[in-house]
């Protein structure tokens, strides 16, 4: 009896992708610009201004210039200059860096969830291969052991040991 196969196996196009590797996780540096020369400028300045305002160091230099103008406004001795200087200096220019700085602090933290899921995908993906490999092996027993019984049912059906 042939072999038969009651099941084919169709791999998704992105399995593929990820057998022959292919596909590897998306890198920040991969989303960056890379058209004209103005757009690659300005992407490279903005990650290094932002690497550069988004540190504890910058937040307090940043504290320090906002405190140079506070005896200013305090003897100006009007609420009003008082608030603004709290609100539009102080906070606002300390407040930048440290919310760069919690930002970064999180997305460190996704890129290691995102890494990890990656390779939680990619050992998912390496089980079933072989639990796909295993399968193929138990269809290949299987057709045996079923050519097996067949040949014993017609030798059996020869002897007249059984009747169709």
């Amino acid at each position: 009896m042939a072999e038969s196969n009651t099941y084919e196996y169709v791999p998704h196009p992105h399995t593929v992708r990820k057998l022959a590797h292919q596909d590897e996780p998306v890198k920040v540096v991969d989303q960056l610009p890379t058209g004209s020369t103005a757009a690659r400028f300005n992407a490279w300045l903005a990650v290094k201004v932002t690497t550069g305002v988004g540190t504890m160091w910058c937040a307090y230099a940043f504290a320090v210039l906002a405190l140079v103008s506070l005896p200013s406004a305090i003897r100006s001795q009007s609420p009003v200059i008082l608030v603004s200087w709290i609100s539009q200096t102080f906070l606002q220019l300390v407040l930048l860096s440290v919310i760069i700085v919690g930002q970064n602090v999180l997305a460190a933290a996704q890129d290691k969830r995102s890494e990890a899921t990656y390779e939680d995908a990619d050992a998912v993906l390496h089980e079933a291969v072989e639990i796909q490999e295993h399968l193929k092996q138990q269809d290949i027993t299987l057709n045996l052991l079923i050519e097996r019984l067949a040949a014993l049912e017609a030798q059996m059906h020869q002897a007249g040991q059984i009747t169709p």
